[in-house]
């Protein structure tokens, strides 16, 4: 039988786990705000038109922060448009999803729903159409108590106590030549530094996060992330990262390995990012915000779900709904340990998306939401990685793949808690055919109990459905042993298994 040892030790840290970390995304895209959250009329809905089915769910998976409006929708959004009688708002045309946006909601009820989810708002500016003042703008009547114009439209809209909104993205993807305002990474740069310092004159302790690279394949990868820095190192805290994932030309292997992908990532933007500061003498340390990061079949939207003449634009409608299989559920499993393998320098992190859209939740009109496959590896992880991540000893067979080579057989990541006498182990089988069985040696923790939950099906294309919402989900390990502080278990082949120890 295959094997793979694995060894704990508390002494051992990488780096603090931030429950920023997880995080997700709501955008103004497809039916994730309209007939996604936001269903006047449905069964479950309030007075305020918020399906409390969904709610429900939201706060099962434990996201900590939402960012919010967008997103490539951000760009072309003009945030006034969304604030205000909702019998005055006006309809816009969404340039980047070809669709119409009602304005139904904006920040005033997003920022209510958030608060009734328990979860933080990550607001994006747009930097694609607009610029610094429209930035103050909503700076002003999201954050100021009263007393300016902004300020008490706020208040006069019905919202008395400001949103306190603490964590702010410049733009979006600005170096993707799909987005609004595309340009230079060095006009960029100015633009986001402007802002940024514009921003902190009115509350200097907000958490400001630029552009990266939209993705690892960009052209300018690299030098985009050093430049942008070069120019506002002094005025963010944070870079973000974005990473989708599939399967290409069949290569299930590959797909398996995609974390080994967000590895390199993460690691070639911390390097840039501490080569801007070696250069700048700094003693200021940039952390990542990997705010957009799932498994997105792009290809589909590409081929079949986008809308191009512009006289039929509709409103929410259904794009990007990917159903995602137990494999998907693997592969983003193994996403999650990538970015808990790397607590010291990822600091927040925005699963993209929520609902409907490439989203652990779906719905229907009028009809039941469900959990996708993989909103079971996103709640149980953030239930149970708390405290630490510690830097592990792994020894693992290798499985061959196009993309990446020999990778390990065996991805994992453990997290401890000194303070609640806790730890978990979170671990990936890549074999597509082979079981393998895992040792940990867990002695040093000193613990006692255990148990383990285990994602897995046999057919790894089987997925959660409206009709049949259990099909897959994770069940109880039986083989989990621990004795002696070393615990064995068997992973079935493609499985994503989640070990808590107390």
């Amino acid at each position: 039988m295959t094997q793979a040892h694995l060894t704990l030790d508390p002494h051992f840290v990488v780096g603090r786990i931030d429950r920023r970390v997880f995080g997700s995304f709501v955008e103004h895209l497809g039916r994730c705000v309209y007939d996604g959250i936001y269903e006047p009329g449905h069964p479950s809905s309030g007075e305020d038109g918020f399906r409390t089915d969904v709610m429900e769910l939201v706060r099962e998976l434990g996201v900590s922060t939402i960012r919010y409006p967008g997103g490539n929708f951000v760009s072309g959004y003009r945030w006034e448009d969304g604030v205000g009688p909702r019998e005055k708002r006006p309809r816009r045309l969404d340039l980047a999803w070809h669709s119409v946006e009602t304005n139904e909601i904006g920040l005033d009820e997003f920022a209510r729903w958030s608060e009734a989810v328990g979860s933080e708002i990550m607001y994006a500016v747009n930097l694609g159409t607009r610029g610094v003042q429209e930035a103050l703008d909503v700076l002003e009547y999201a954050n100021i108590h009263s007393g300016t114009a902004f300020s008490d439209q706020r208040i006069a809209n019905g919202t008395t106590e400001p949103h306190n909104i603490r964590i702010w993205c410049l733009g979006n993807e600005m170096d993707g030549p799909w987005q609004l305002g595309h340009g230079t990474a060095e006009d960029y740069g100015q633009l986001a530094g402007k802002t940024a310092r514009a921003m902190r004159q009115i509350d200097p302790d907000l958490e400001l996060v630029v552009c990266g690279s939209a993705g690892a394949g960009m052209p300018t990868f690299g030098q985009w992330d050093r430049a942008v820095l070069e120019a506002t190192y002094d005025d963010v805290d944070f870079i973000s990262c974005h990473a989708y994932y599939e399967p290409i030309d069949g290569d299930l292997s590959s797909f398996l390995a995609s974390a080994v992908n967000m590895d390199r990532f993460i690691e070639s933007v911390v390097a840039t990012a501490d080569h801007v500061k070696a250069v700048r003498r700094s003693e200021k340390t940039i952390n990542l915000s990997f705010d957009e990061w799932n498994v997105w079949y792009l290809s589909r939207y590409d081929n079949v779900d986008k809308i191009t003449d512009v006289a039929s634009w509709p409103k929410a409608p259904r794009i990007l709904e990917d159903s995602y299989t137990a494999l998907d559920a693997v592969v983003f499993g193994g996403l999650m340990i990538s970015l808990l393998r790397h607590a010291d320098r990822v600091t927040a992190a925005s699963l993209a998306q929520l609902v409907n859209v490439i989203a652990p939740i779906m719905t229907e009109p009028g009809g039941p939401a469900w959990r996708q496959t993989t909103f079971h590896p996103f709640a149980i992880t953030s239930r149970l990685a708390r405290g630490v991540s510690l830097e592990l000893k792994l020894e693992s067979p290798t499985t061959p793949t196009a993309l990446y080579g020999d990778v390990p057989m065996v991805d994992a990541v453990a997290t401890y808690d000194e303070t609640a006498g806790a730890a978990s182990v979170f671990l990936v089988n890549r074999s597509l055919t082979e079981e393998v069985t895992v040792e940990i040696d867990a002695s040093r923790l000193g613990m006692s109990e255990l148990s383990a939950e285990t994602l897995h099906d046999d057919d790894i294309h089987a997925r959660n459905t409206a009709d049949d919402p259990d099909r897959v989900v994770p069940a109880p390990n039986t083989s989990a042993r621990l004795h002696d502080g070393i615990v064995t278990v068997t992973l079935p082949a493609v499985s994503w298994t989640a070990i808590s120890l107390s």
